[in-house]
């Protein structure tokens, strides 16, 4: 009986009979950062967007919303002092706290203006309950996403980088932008009766 004897090809030969192939092409690795910067850019956009489109009901009865003069008679309904006034500064801190965060400027001041809202809108319909339509699950999921955006900054893909105090976040902008928000909520919550 005969064995035939295998031939081997060199190892740096690239043909499919044996050697090491040549090293396929990789794309350039993504930084970790890259990364973080992409994921908050998306939420920037989704979050800000849906925020200033809730703005934008209050104040111009866009998108399904109410309007000015309907969210006055409801503000006015719920205790708040100068209904149409309280409704017009809740529309304009939606609707460009919304943009803000949207497009990542003055993040964490735009952070504090959504939450201060946020709060507002929980302490006024904190008895139906948590979930929706009626609960505080959206209030409190929108005040957490502007706190969380507040704390975290930007990232690099955000109008914030080109001033020239908010190139690089600091923690203490977002801390102190939180505080804002509680203290304005609170007064607020205060002048309701």
């Amino acid at each position: 009986m005969h064995t035939p004897h295998a031939t081997h090809a060199p190892l740096n030969d690239p043909s499919p009979t044996g050697g090491s192939a040549p090293a396929p092409a990789t794309a350039p690795a993504v930084s970790e950062q890259t990364c973080y910067d992409a994921g908050l850019l998306a939420l920037r956009l989704v979050f800000g967007l849906s925020m200033a489109a809730h703005g934008a009901q209050k104040l111009l009865g866009w998108f399904g919303g109410n309007g000015l003069d309907a969210t006055a008679q409801f503000f006015t309904s719920v205790g708040y002092p100068a209904g149409r006034s309280m409704a017009t500064v809740a529309g304009l801190t939606e609707l460009l706290g919304g943009l803000g965060l949207a497009v990542g400027l003055l993040t964490p001041l735009a952070g504090a203006a959504v939450l201060g809202t946020m709060v507002n809108a929980v302490a006024v319909t904190h008895g139906h309950g948590y979930f929706a339509p009626e609960g505080v699950e959206y209030a409190v999921a929108q005040g957490a996403g502007a706190a969380a955006l507040a704390l975290t900054g930007p990232g690099r893909w955000a109008a914030d980088r080109l001033l020239p105090g908010l190139r690089t976040h600091r923690l203490s902008h977002g801390v102190a932008a939180i505080l804002l928000a509680a203290v304005t909520a609170a007064v607020v919550l205060l002048l309701r009766s």
